[in-house]
């Protein structure tokens, strides 16, 4: 038997028994949800998928409910809006994991540390300098002379030392160089000439320095000062497809990194293959061109845009070299005439410091031992070895499924505000490791039941159930049985389908 009904002024005719939320679905309207799954059995509990009957005014769950003939339905106004985000406000109350690490929000880059911490450990050295880049452009030089405020928020100084996180971004800059073979200082600490280095590893690295860099767009953008801000704000707007011409008063780029800091913290060499990468890539260098207020005029009229200097001076270079990628990309929004910005930011669950217990549940995917310091002295930094010792030492604080667990993306949709209804303790945060290709972190659980409801489908022997009652529920394997034996057949299927980062594949975002 077909019905008809109406949502958002749109008439349709479904079988009778559909759901409002497949009603609309079949108009193309996106309801949220995140315990909704396919044709599994489902119970409302994320309470996000709210929409309104407009006669009665009344809010309901549109997973649940079903369509009736002659409904009249809008799936948003400012109240569904407002229900959809205290519904995410109470899930956020009682979620207990970082989307971001403490690290990588600490750096004024904010640079995916803990991705890059995962491919030097696993001697994928060009996957790691592709990391780097995508939010530092002077990986080698900021390795070198960074203050390192992201060291200072580490969680391994909760447990013995800060993970060297510079030398580890100074070894991946190091690794690939405007001519093809890293520098020298790179090839003495691993014993090698830096040509045989390349060799060794089969990749030409000058390959990894372009990545990503696109079409001319046609528009030109002047660029003022060729330190640490300009530098970075060109080689952005060089990748997003601008002309970029950098102007600067001196005779050699490099601003107050070559002419203020000491060479033996900075070394010629390592400027001046950082500054030769960014020229190859497309951008003009125009030295020993002074800018008075008239020339800035006719700079802005022969530009498409012009990038200015900073109005207070290139303190902390890391801090330059950000604010230069933030000017770059809304350089790029105003010439593409959308909303001017900045880099977008996802929202990001944050818990605090480490419980003196937690530091042995981070420890599970981490390996013991004190900070690496290099052996053959700062100048050289660490050898490979020690660059995939060092690199093991990272906590992975980071969520598994940052960048698609619908938890995050919908409370940045929506606003969400995590300590609205949070209390005054959180519950302590534990990671279950003992199957073979997933891990569990309770804390991170919803209790949508999508992964209960898959292990009953396929009949797993123990499966998954909710155990307890009230707030104090978790899910798991019943009979003090371990999530091994609950996912034998189906722990990639739960993995994939969880929407948080409550389960997730061992791999990661690896």
């Amino acid at each position: 038997m077909m019905i008809e009904l109406n949502i958002d002024g749109k008439k349709l005719s479904v079988e009778s028994g559909t759901s409002v939320m497949e009603a609309a679905r079949q108009l193309d309207i996106h309801i949220p949800s995140m315990c909704h799954i396919g044709d599994l059995p489902h119970f409302a509990s994320c309470m996000i998928c709210m929409v309104k009957e407009v006669s009665s005014g009344k809010l309901f769950t549109s997973c649940t409910v079903k369509a009736t003939p002659g409904m009249e339905i809008i799936t948003m106004d400012d109240e569904i809006r407002e229900a959809r985000k205290t519904a995410l406000d109470l899930l956020l109350s009682d979620h207990v994991g970082d989307c971001d690490a403490p690290c990588q929000i600490s750096c004024p880059a904010h640079m995916d540390i803990p991705m890059m911490n995962h491919f030097l450990a696993e001697r994928k050295f060009a996957e790691a300098y592709d990391v780097v880049i995508q939010d530092i452009a002077l990986p080698s030089i900021l390795g070198r002379i960074c203050p390192a405020p992201c060291e200072g928020a580490c969680r391994r100084n909760s447990v013995d030392e800060a993970v060297s996180i510079c030398f580890l971004k100074m070894y991946a800059g190091d690794y690939v160089v405007s001519d093809g073979v890293p520098t020298e200082a790179f090839a003495v600490r691993n014993g090698v000439p830096a040509e045989a280095f390349a060799v060794r590893n089969g990749v030409p690295a000058s390959g990894f320095a372009f990545a990503g860099m696109t079409t001319l767009r046609g528009s030109r953008v002047a660029v003022i000062g060729s330190g640490p801000h300009g530098l970075s704000a060109a080689w952005y707007l060089q990748s997003f497809g601008y002309q970029c011409t950098i102007f600067d008063r001196y005779a050699l780029p490099g601003g107050a990194l070559r002419y203020s800091v000491p060479k033996a913290l900075l070394p010629d060499e390592v400027l001046d293959k950082e500054i030769e990468r960014i020229r190859q890539s497309g951008v003009i260098f125009q030295m020993n061109a002074e800018i008075d207020p008239e020339r800035m005029k006719e700079l802005e009229n022969e530009f498409d845009a012009v990038v200015y200097p900073l109005e207070k001076q290139l303190k902390m270079a890391i801090k330059a070299s950000a604010f230069g990628k933030e000017a770059a990309w809304k350089t790029k929004q105003k010439l593409m005439g959308e909303p001017v910005v900045g880099e977008p930011k996802m929202f990001n669950s944050r818990f605090g410091k480490l419980k003196e217990s937690e530091a042995v549940e981070y420890l599970k995917e981490s390996v013991a031992g004190e900070r690496i310091e290099p052996s053959l002295g700062f100048t050289h930094g660490l050898t490979e070895e020690e660059v995939v010792a060092e690199a093991a030492r990272c906590l992975h604080c980071e969520c598994r499924k940052a960048d698609n667990c619908l938890l995050r993306i919908f409370s940045d949709e929506y606003k969400a505000e995590q300590k609205r209804f949070q209390g005054p303790e959180r519950k302590p945060v534990t990671k279950q490791f003992q199957h073979e290709t997933v891990v569990y972190e309770p804390q991170k659980c919803i209790k949508c039941g999508i992964c209960v409801r898959i292990t009953e489908k396929h009949q797993e022997e123990f499966g998954l159930t909710f155990i307890g009652r009230g707030f104090d529920v978790v899910i798991g394997a019943p009979f003090s049985e371990s999530i091994r034996e609950g996912l034998t057949h189906t722990a990639e299927e739960a993995a994939h389908a969880c929407p948080t980062g409550a389960l997730a594949m061992k791999g990661g975002r690896k």
